[in-house]
């Protein structure tokens, strides 16, 4: 793993991951050379899917990249990861998990052993130092059968009595406690983490509907009309995420040019690694069937429908329909 640490270049720390996703069986998105939106690589294996950010300083995650990784794990029941080489205050060392805004962070070498090797990291980064996860149905176990007060415990670990009850009650520890514990009690206390643990929560959208204008809006609107939830993006190649019962469509809007369809040939091929569906909704039809397998549909022929499966009759015709623009 020493080896790694000469990468200094995003876009080798990105391709390294591609590798190691791929050789770890995952189905990888395809490389996208767009700078402003919130991740860099999609990726899939089985039922787990992941939306990962590459940062050689993990300082440079912003706000509103967090958001939106918040949005986008939410909404297509993802695990948002960030993988770095360093922060202001040095690099990031293996076998740690850190955080920023709520996402979590791993170094490429952490990141590396644990889908090659099965190397877990135990210590995570949290204000005030470096914590682990307690085992604690067996540190109460052990205490129960040694005849210890929470009291004596707590003297041995240096801790309050209090804190002994925290820890029983599944909360971690600063690394220096489990080690006192651990040696005193002669047993194994440290659970291992998964970086890719994430438990979703309700995030709202960084920008709600309200705030679009023009064809943005026209499309999202007509699509709450027709039942349809709409997830507004601002950082990702599509507008929205868009959900009618157990149809999940990547929604790109825009014009028939060659920007459009430069941008939803990438999202043709998140899609794909999603599992998802995607289309594109423009003003007024023309010459487009679809592009890169994404059905293109007019604002008109939305208004003409009745209801989502009709929406969705549509998607999969034109789907089918050969690629002609």
């Amino acid at each position: 793993m020493r080896a790694l640490r000469g990468i200094v270049k995003r876009d080798e720390l990105t391709q390294k991951v591609r590798e190691t996703l791929a050789k770890c069986g995952f189905f990888v998105s395809d490389p996208h050379a767009i700078q402003s939106i919130a991740f860099d690589i999609v990726a899939r294996r089985d039922n787990k899917l992941l939306i990962l950010k590459t940062l050689s300083n993990v300082d440079a995650l912003s706000r509103e990249d967090a958001d939106q990784l918040h949005v986008l794990a939410d909404v297509l029941r993802a695990s948002p990861v960030v993988i770095g080489l360093h922060s202001s205050s040095g690099e990031l060392e293996e076998g740690i998990v850190y955080s920023r805004f709520g996402i979590p962070i791993v170094s490429l070498a952490t990141f590396t052993d644990y889908l090659t090797e099965g190397v877990p990291p135990f210590v995570y980064a949290a204000p005030g130092g470096l914590y682990v996860r307690i085992d604690h149905q067996a540190l109460r176990a052990l205490r129960e059968e040694r005849e210890l007060s929470l009291g004596a415990l707590a003297e041995i670990a240096g801790v309050s009595r209090k804190a002994i009850q925290m820890y029983e009650g599944g909360m971690g520890a600063m690394i220096d406690v489990v080690e006192r514990l651990e040696a005193y009690l002669r047993a194994p206390l440290a659970l291992p983490l998964d970086p890719f643990q994430y438990a979703p929560e309700r995030h709202e959208p960084v920008h709600p509907l309200v705030r679009f204008r023009g064809l943005n809006r026209d499309v999202f609107s007509l699509l709450e009309m027709l039942g349809y939830s709409v997830v507004p993006t601002v950082k990702a190649p599509f507008e929205a995420v868009t959900r009618g019962g157990e149809q999940f469509l990547l929604t790109g809007v825009g014009h028939e040019d060659a920007t459009t369809a430069r941008r939803i040939q990438i999202v043709s091929n998140i899609a794909r690694v999603t599992e998802k569906r995607s289309v594109l909704f423009v003003d007024h039809r023309r010459r487009w069937e679809n592009v890169g397998g994404s059905p293109v549909i007019g604002t008109d022929e939305l208004r003409e429908a009745d209801d989502t499966e009709e929406v969705f009759e549509l998607i999969v015709e034109r789907s089918r329909e050969k690629e002609r623009r």
